[in-house]
């Protein structure tokens, strides 16, 4: 415990001497080989500041100045000390100081403090604003000059630097900093260009002064102002003003029409209505500008194209409008989809008495045939036996025989033709009875499915149908000779026109007229039709499915037909009414789906579905055989195959560098599977992908048809096409891959 003792004594004898030494003659320090922390504790008590010290700080400290020192000077020669041995002092709060290593230096915030106004081997932050030059460029280049425990940061959306060093170093950066930011001021200039676009005088002044892989450098900008054909130069006033003598020998009016013609080749849109918009849009722009008509909008339809010839300010507006309307238009795909379900059932019941002597019961109510017509058809029938007979002229008598003669069934034909169901005759005596009795039951499940495909705002309409001739007017001549009539055709059918609007998203607006008509039957004047029709205009997303029309309907019709009085008899008055009893159940609905299609691999993929499904069912017409010709096949649709994709050949690719980038097609096996789920069968399975039974079979080497739930089947095998890029060499072989 001495030696420490006597270390901290000596230290502050050595203190006192050094304090009063400096209040007679300055500061002064000597020391030999003593502990850097008693020289740290020395110089606080001298200075009269509280200096805190890491406990990592170490080493021993020898020094001696033969001068007197100002208080100044004693501190930096306090730093410069630190600094030798690696340690650096931090300022903190109330005046507080602090010994750390420099590499801890960058974990501490120093103040923003100038470095002109402080010590040079202290440590401080500076902020330096640069005006001119990029600090992204900059900041490399100081990092090389700062120490390793020093940062420069490059802040650049504020083009600033943020330098942490010692005070000496930073100020000579920061003078480095402002001298090259003096150096890089830049003017700017706007030309404003007649007879060339500013696009193309862009490329050209790029290519010649700045770097051909960028449109600026640091020093040097071009941008082209397309809507007001105007280049903006900046830079330094001597290479500004080359480029602009140059922009303004290049921008000289072109003799006659030279270089104003152009030819536009469309892609997607129809050069004659576009030769229409385009007219009016340059027509408007040269109105505003009090100017003549100078230009010339003509379609060529062979090619699709627009043979265009104009100023270069009206050539630029026409060229950004065609850009925008020769776009890929959209594709609405429209299913409507037709549900009808009848029942119907009805029930007929009469009895009709006939007497010899003329009485009659009978019904005309159109369901059952009266016994009058009946009996009258079967007197005519009967055969008639012939008739002799004698006559006396003079003394002569002369016998006539007419000859038997056979029944005429015609009437009784057209009666019985008329029965419906059963008909029972029973006859006694001088009384006849005729009971007709008859059940109907009818049911249909009609579905339809017509669909369409259209572009966006572009009608379009479906019709699958006959057409019936039907009676229209009739004329005969003046002496009723030479009759004529006039007919009309009218279609009968499935009938859908539609209007697609896509609007934002994927919504779409639909205006649709739709109707389903059928053939009732004859009448006695013409033929009667029934119709469905509904004219209606919706919005619905794509992919869904939207009802727009239905009809619940259910009909019930009792009608008697009975003599009056007899026909009230409990029991007995069966015997005089005729009852008739009908009911219809009808349940139709009309759904819409459209389905946005924007690309050629959707279209692909619904037009496959289609084609897979209908050659499902001719597959399975065609494993059902012909009846009486087992000979015989039925067509097939060929296996729709995808088309395999070539690489395209290095000779066909325009050369725009010395290496292109060419696509090479691979071709993968993908299999593709199927979850066995209850009620699935295999011909199920086949006819929802599209295949055969056999092949199903064969991929899965099943015998039998018997399944499990859950059994995963192989189902197709699909050919995937991938596009690998390859690095060509023009004249070469490829060279990477």
């Amino acid at each position: 415990m001495r030696r420490p003792f006597c270390r901290l004594f000596a230290s502050i004898l050595l203190s006192t001497a050094l304090s009063s030494t400096a209040i007679a003659q300055g500061y002064s320090a000597s020391f030999n080989k003593a502990n850097i922390t008693e020289f740290i504790d020395t110089v606080s008590i001298t200075l009269g500041r509280t200096i805190l010290i890491d406990p990592s700080v170490k080493g021993s400290v020898t020094i001696r100045t033969h001068n007197e020192l100002t208080e100044e000077q004693y501190y930096q020669l306090f730093l410069s000390v630190l600094e030798l041995h690696g340690y650096t002092i931090i300022p903190l709060k109330n005046d507080l100081l602090k010994v750390v290593k420099n590499k801890k230096s960058k974990e501490t915030i120093f103040p923003l403090t100038n470095p002109e106004n402080q010590p040079g081997d202290s440590m401080v932050t500076w902020v330096v604003a640069v005006n001119n030059v990029p600090t992204r460029e900059l900041a490399p280049l100081l990092r090389q000059m700062n120490a390793n425990y020093g940062t420069v940061v490059n802040f650049n959306p504020s083009n600033i630097l943020i330098i942490t060093g010692r005070a000496s170093n930073v100020e000579r950066m920061v003078s480095m900093v402002q001298q090259i930011d003096q150096v890089g001021a830049k003017s700017v200039e706007v030309i404003t260009l007649s007879h060339t676009s500013a696009k193309e005088m862009s490329r050209i002044l790029t290519s010649i002064y700045l770097d051909k892989n960028a449109k600026s450098t640091g020093m040097t900008n071009v941008v082209a102002n397309e809507q007001g054909n105007q280049v903006i130069l900046s830079g330094t006033p001597e290479i500004l003003s080359r480029m602009k003598n140059l922009a303004m020998q290049l921008d000289s009016e072109r003799s006659g029409n030279s270089g104003n013609d152009k030819v536009f080749y469309l892609r997607y849109a129809r050069a004659e209505s576009l030769k229409e918009v385009l007219e009016n849009a340059a027509s408007v722009a040269k109105s505003s500008q009090n100017g003549s008509k100078n230009y010339s909008i003509t379609a060529h339809e062979d090619n699709n194209a627009l043979v265009i010839t104009a100023q270069p300010e009206l050539m630029k507006s026409l060229s950004g409008l065609i850009d925008k309307l020769d776009i890929r238009r959209a594709q609405v795909m429209v299913e409507a989809i037709i549900a009808e379900v009848t029942d119907a059932d009805g029930i007929d019941l009469s009895l009709q008495l006939a007497g010899k002597n003329g009485t009659l019961v009978q019904f005309n109510d159109g369901k059952s045939v009266p016994i009058g017509e009946i009996l009258a058809g079967v007197a005519s029938a009967q055969k008639q036996k012939g008739i002799t007979t004698q006559t006396i002229v003079g003394n002569n008598i002369q016998t006539t025989t007419t000859p038997d003669t056979d029944g005429d069934f015609t009437n009784l034909g057209k009666s019985l033709a008329r029965l419906s169901g059963s008909a029972f005759a029973i006859s006694s005596g001088d009384w006849a009875a005729l009971i007709q009795a008859v059940a109907a039951s009818s049911q249909s499940n009609v579905l339809s499915t017509p669909s369409l495909m259209t572009l966006d705002n572009q009608p379009a309409s479906f019709v699958v149908g006959n057409e019936v001739p039907t009676i229209t007017g009739s004329t005969s001549g003046s002496n009723n000779d030479n009759p004529y009539q006039t007919i009309t055709r009218r279609q009968v059918g499935v009938k859908l026109n539609v209007t697609p609007q896509i609007n934002e998203g994927d919504a779409v607006r639909l205006d649709i007229e739709q109707e389903v008509s059928k053939v009732n039957g004859r009448t006695a004047v013409d033929v009667t039709f029934s119709t469905r029709e509904v004219k209606t205009s919706v919005m619905v997303r794509s992919g869904d499915t939207v009802v727009i029309s239905g009809m619940m309907d259910d009909d019930v019709q009792v009608s008697n037909s009975k003599v009056p009085l007899l026909g009230d008899i409990p029991i007995l008055g069966h015997l005089f009414r005729s009852t008739s009893s009908h009911t219809v159940k009808r349940n139709l609905m009309v759904f819409i789906r459209p389905t946005i299609i924007r690309d050629d691999e959707m279209m692909k993929r619904i037009s496959a579905d289609k084609y897979s499904l209908i050659r499902a069912a001719q597959i399975s017409k065609s494993e059902d055989g012909i009846d009486l010709m087992p000979g015989s096949t039925t067509p097939i649709l060929p296996e729709l195959k995808q088309p395999v994709r070539r690489s395209i050949p290095a000779s066909t690719i325009k050369p725009a560098a010395e290496l292109s980038v060419i696509s090479e097609s691979t071709e993968n096996e993908r299999l593709q599977y199927h979850q066995v789920k209850a009620g699935n069968t295999l011909y199920s399975i086949a006819k929802h992908y599209g295949t055969t039974v056999g092949k199903v079979r064969q991929m899965n080497a099943i015998e039998g048809n018997e399944l499990t739930i859950g059994q995963k089947l192989v189902v197709a095998k699909v050919l995937v096409f991938t596009n690998k890029p390859v690095l060509s060499q023009q004249g070469s072989k490829a060279i990477s891959q």
